[in-house]
């Protein structure tokens, strides 16, 4: 694989985000992270982190921005498939957030059964607001779940970006890890989540989970022509085209 490395130790498989300096996420670090979840099915559990400084930037914006409307709008509806997939894994998997986990990084996050990040470190935050986009409809669900509805109003209507202390005041993050323990607090983590019976965890999984990933798979496909719409506004594609990736 080309974006996605993948390790696998003590029945855990280990997957990280490398794309460059900020994880940024296209179309092929997309499919390749769908690949490599399946290829971890076996596995008790999964750690899913970032290479360098940050775990994700979000999307590729520079890229998107040269494509089409009928191809962007392929783009985003295999990444919801992609964070629905990881939502309802059947297998627990734990996000080490080493760094920043912006827009689309946190929202793989929030699929993820738990989070652990960096003290002092990176932020993590749904900041589309900020630069005059929406969210998914299943991002929006699966930030419900995570914080309850009021907090998920407060996180979205802000765009604040959330150190680890107040991550895990709201529950955008269950641990707060030093930086050279991030990687083992994720890994006793999903192991002890992995130590417990497999159908057992699975059936708990599907009845927490399910319920929630119909109405996200309900709501998806109707919201995404309304998100594609904002993105391509004047106002929101002006703002788009400020960003820049380094």
């Amino acid at each position: 694989m080309t974006f996605i490395d993948s390790e696998h130790r003590d029945g855990i498989a280990f997957l990280y985000l490398n794309r460059g300096k900020v994880n940024a996420l296209n179309g092929e670090l997309v499919e390749e992270l769908r690949e490599a979840l399946r290829a971890a099915e076996t596995s008790n559990a999964v750690v899913l982190s970032g290479r360098g400084k940050f775990f994700s930037f979000g999307f590729d914006i520079p890229e998107l921005l040269s494509f089409s409307r009928e191809d962007f709008t392929q783009f985003v509806t295999r990444f919801t498939d992609l964070y629905t997939e990881l939502f309802t894994f059947s297998r627990p998997v734990v996000a080490a957030l080493n760094g920043h986990a912006i827009a689309g990084g946190c929202m793989l996050a929030l699929a993820c059964d738990a989070r652990v990040m960096v003290a002092g470190g990176g932020k993590i935050s749904l900041n589309e607001i900020g630069f005059g986009s929406s969210v998914f409809a299943g991002s929006a669900e699966m930030l419900r779940f995570a914080v309850g509805g009021a907090m998920a109003t407060e996180v979205l209507y802000s765009g604040a970006m959330y150190g680890a202390e107040d991550a895990k005041r709201i529950g955008l993050a269950q641990e707060i890890a030093e930086g050279g323990e991030l990687l083992a607090c994720a890994t006793r983590l999903a192991a002890d989540l992995g130590s417990r019976d497999r159908r057992a965890f699975t059936s708990m999984k599907s009845l927490l989970r399910g319920p929630v990933a119909e109405e996200m798979r309900r709501r998806e496909k109707s919201w995404i022509p309304q998100f594609v719409d904002i993105w391509y506004s004047p106002s929101t594609w002006a703002r788009l085209q400020e960003i820049k990736i380094r």
